[in-house]
């Protein structure tokens, strides 16, 4: 069973990376709404979005990548695993939400967007990196503490629902 869960967070992780490949298909403007609040307003400043256009990112981005997220992820665990009870839901949610943030923090956060050019925006360079200090620390802390946390909401939930 934990290989099978192994492989939904996997799943689960390239539910996050396609919906950001497609956010910045037409450049990483497309998903500044994820940069620090100094980019953004640089960006801005610089007229290649609005404010208005960050938060439709933003809202489109929670649309068709968190809450497919979120769907898979409850889906996996309680309708294809079974899963009953609130310990079983919790540490299935928990690994794949695990395996999942790990990825957006390794592969998504410090390797493709801070070691690539893909999500460069032209004349915000001396803003880079573009995930630093309080952010850095605050998306590991979500991802550690956080999702355990969503994870154990989620199960309780299920675990009075599915009584």
């Amino acid at each position: 069973m934990i290989g099978h869960v192994l492989i939904e967070g996997i799943v689960a992780s390239f539910i996050v990376l396609i919906a950001c490949v497609v956010g910045i298909a037409n450049g990483p403007v497309g998903l500044v709404c994820l940069y620090e609040k100094e980019v953004q307003q640089r960006v801005i400043e610089r007229g290649l979005t609005t404010e208005a256009r960050i938060r439709r990112s933003a809202g489109l981005f929670r649309l068709f990548g968190i809450l497919p997220l979120f769907l898979f992820v409850m889906i996996s665990v309680y309708g294809i695993n079974g899963a009953r009870g609130f310990g079983e839901g919790f540490w299935q949610i928990c690994v794949i939400l695990l395996v999942e943030g790990l990825f957006d923090r390794l592969f998504i956060d410090w390797y493709w967007v801070g070691k690539t050019k893909a999500w460069i925006i032209p004349g915000t360079e001396d803003l880079m990196p573009y995930i630093y200090g309080k952010t850095l620390i605050g998306k590991w802390v979500f991802t550690l503490v956080g999702y355990p946390v969503c994870a154990a909401i989620l199960a309780a939930i299920m675990n009075l629902i599915l009584k």
